[in-house]
């Protein structure tokens, strides 16, 4: 804790260097310059967009987009400066965030990215938020330098895969670069859709997209005989190239890092345990980076993993003692596919709460059909990715196949959303958190506590 509370101190006071808060208080002009840390995503109504000017996959750009600027340098300009800064004042260091609102036409630019944006600064919405200011742009960021060789690949796969998507049709195609690498901007419509039937959770990489991965590569290596000691090795490799196929998200991190504490249990021949990977995953990461702990994804991550890592096998074994003795057999499986949707859905939902007063009834059973068609999209989906620019006949095959399995999750979500009842309205508020949390608890308590079997 001391530790945790001494690294966010040194890192508020980087924050606040610049003065960035002062000049957006005062709605100052400035030259900003800095690296993007995020996706340029549409600002407001997707349908808000220019007309006619189209991009490759057939959607208009929008009018306006956001993104997040990590700002290595600033300056209070006077007058019309010039995109060098040669009419501003004297440039500032600082490390601290800005929310970039800027024209579409910055829609293109990519993670990583150094640019400079001239901008009026206004204050945040909240003190509290990761960005300092907000700055709003009237010219495109002039570009300063490309993203690192990593992630030059990265986006060019993500490009491909995004090419090979708009070749498959309806939700098959719209779907299939979220499952696979989390990239959300097609979904349109059929993101309400998966919110309100459960399943939002699989169009964010998290712990499940490493976890795959994972078995895959570990699969493999034991496959060509690679030492038990060496595993680890091919399977870091992979994860790393992931991270940066999918950019550095607050889940994506989590998960990332939680792979690292049990790759280094691997290679120390010592048996993996998720808890205490994930405290430490968890620790590292707020060390490095305390405002994750304001991130409602990664807390949303971080809870269903421990939701799942403590719940869903308890769960599994009480469903399985409560069938006969001859079908436990046959029903461990079923048992433990049951648990691990209860298990996410009891913990989450209290936080889900937090983003709408609403309860999706149907979220277990969606999740238990869509649940086969998971990793067929997610593996087929990134070596579509990584096949792309080497092998195209390759790459839209297994694009085929991911496309089926989106097609069916996407199917299930909008029957799921369709159906009467589908949402519950639920009292909001720090009331209805704790209401919620309570049920949730009761409810799981008094599955594990029920001594009562069927009889043979």
């Amino acid at each position: 804790m001391g530790v945790l509370l001494l690294t966010t101190a040194g890192q508020v006071r980087a924050r606040e260097s610049g003065d960035l808060r002062a000049l957006a208080e005062a709605r100052s002009s400035v030259r900003l310059t800095g690296v993007v840390r995020s996706t340029p995503a549409p600002l407001g109504d997707p349908s808000d967009a220019h007309p006619g000017n189209r991009d490759g996959s057939g959607r208009s750009p929008p009018s306006r987009v956001r993104f997040l600027l990590a700002v290595t340098e600033v300056v209070a300009t006077t007058g019309r400066p010039d995109h060098d800064g040669r009419s501003g004042g004297h440039g500032l260091r600082t490390r601290a965030a800005v929310e970039v609102v800027a024209p579409g036409s910055a829609a293109g630019l990519r993670y990583g990215t150094v640019v400079t944006v001239l901008a009026r600064l206004v204050p945040a919405r909240h003190t509290a938020d990761r960005a300092v200011a907000r700055a709003r742009a009237t010219v495109a960021p002039r570009v300063r330098g490309g993203p690192p060789a990593p992630l030059v690949v990265s986006e060019r796969l993500r490009a491909g895969l995004g090419e090979l998507s708009a070749d498959l049709p309806g939700d098959a195609g719209r779907l299939l670069p979220a499952v696979a690498v989390g990239d959300t901007r097609g979904v349109g419509d059929l993101e309400q859709a998966m919110r309100d039937s459960g399943l939002a959770h699989l169009t964010a990489v998290s712990g499940a997209h490493f976890s795959l991965l994972g078995a895959v590569v570990l699969a493999l290596a034991a496959r060509l005989h690679v030492p038990r000691r060496w595993r680890w090795l091919p399977t870091a490799a992979v994860m790393a190239g992931f991270v940066a196929l999918v950019h550095p998200a607050a889940s994506v991190v989590r998960a990332a890092v939680m792979g690292g504490v049990g790759l280094l249990g691997l290679a120390a021949g010592r048996p993996s345990r998720t808890v205490p990977a994930l405290g430490c995953a968890v620790v590292v990461l707020l060390v490095v980076d305390p405002w994750l702990a304001r991130d409602l994804g990664f807390v949303l991550s971080v809870v269903a993993t421990a939701g799942i890592a403590v719940l869903a096998a308890p769960l599994a074994h009480r469903w399985r003692d409560a069938g006969s003795r001859a079908a436990r057999g046959q029903a461990s499986w079923l048992a433990l596919a049951c648990a691990v949707p209860v298990a996410a859905q009891a913990v989450c939902a209290p936080v889900v709460l937090l983003l709408s007063p609403q309860v999706p009834v149907y979220s277990v059973p969606a999740n238990l059909l869509a649940a086969p068609a998971v990793a067929p999209a997610t593996v087929g989906g990134l070596v579509a990715a990584v096949l792309g620019p080497w092998w195209p006949d390759g790459a839209a095959w297994a694009a085929g196949v991911a496309g089926a399995a989106c097609w069916w999750i996407a199917g299930v979500a909008r029957t799921a959303a369709g159906l009467p009842g589908s949402l519950v309205t639920w009292a909001g508020g720090p009331v209805g958190v704790l209401l919620l949390a309570a049920a949730s608890a009761a409810s799981v308590v008094l599955v594990l506590r029920c001594r009562r079997r069927v009889a043979p």
